[in-house]
């Protein structure tokens, strides 16, 4: 930090003697404000906590949809294979009878 803080006060001194004292804090000012804006956009992009175990209880959620769902459809899976085979018995006990 006071590195930074010895670097910043020789430019701000390099600055002030080739641009002048008011144009080299306007530019400062600008400098300070740009970088205020990136970092607050970079936050409001950030993922709390709070979002992090929405996340995971949405997850949580559509896990279970989807047990569910893969169980229902193992059920009419079955219901379809009895029928087919009910209906193949059925065609070969008529073809069988002429």
């Amino acid at each position: 930090m006071y590195i930074e803080a010895m670097e910043t006060a020789r430019l701000y001194t390099l600055l002030s003697d080739k641009l002048g004292n008011d144009t080299t804090e306007v530019l400062f000012k600008y400098i300070d404000n740009k970088t205020e804006r990136s970092v607050e956009a970079s936050i409001k992009r950030l993922a709390t906590k709070d979002d992090l175990i929405n996340i995971r209880k949405e997850m949580g959620d559509i896990r279970t949809d989807m047990a569910n769902n893969q169980a229902a459809n193992i059920k009419w899976m079955f219901i379809f294979w009895v029928g087919q085979f009910a209906a193949t018995i059925s065609v070969l006990v008529i073809l069988l009878k002429k």
